[in-house]
């Protein structure tokens, strides 16, 4: 009988424990997707030079501005001295008529459009090497 009393006061505390830690309610089940599941990556933003690197505008107008002294004053996505060519890009659409000016205005420079900072001439680049850097510029919008 010895073994009884401790035996008894055993069940009820367990079953004291077990209503107190929620053994009476019913339990809703939540899936968890296994572990070898593939789980997608949040999507990480495309740059511009990456969404055009196979576009034989962007190759043709990169290795002309590469070239260049543009990289000097003009980045991709980022204002230095002049404007990035991204937000030329979303100034100007990418007509006929507006790679032809903005050509003209690299080969002739300019000041005014982007602030009070000149933009030197560049008088020895052809007409059509401008134009494919200008087309390569208007390619970049955002």
């Amino acid at each position: 009988m010895k073994i009884t009393k401790p035996l008894n006061l055993a069940i009820i505390a367990l079953a004291g424990f077990t209503f107190a830690c929620g053994g009476d309610k019913t339990t809703e089940t939540t899936s968890v997707p296994a572990a070898d599941a593939p789980v997608s990556a949040p999507q990480k933003e495309m740059s511009l030079e990456e969404k055009y690197q196979d576009d034989p505008v962007y190759i043709k107008g990169l290795a002309k501005l590469k070239t260049s002294d543009c990289t000097s004053c003009h980045m991709v996505e980022r204002k230095i001295v002049g404007p990035s060519y991204a937000d030329v890009a979303a100034k100007y659409e990418s007509t006929e008529e507006n790679v032809n000016l903005l050509a003209q205005k690299v080969i002739e420079g300019g000041v005014g459009v982007w602030g009070e900072i000149p933009m030197p001439p560049h008088p020895t680049l052809s007409l059509e090497d401008a134009k494919d850097m200008v087309s390569y510029v208007l390619l970049l919008k955002k």
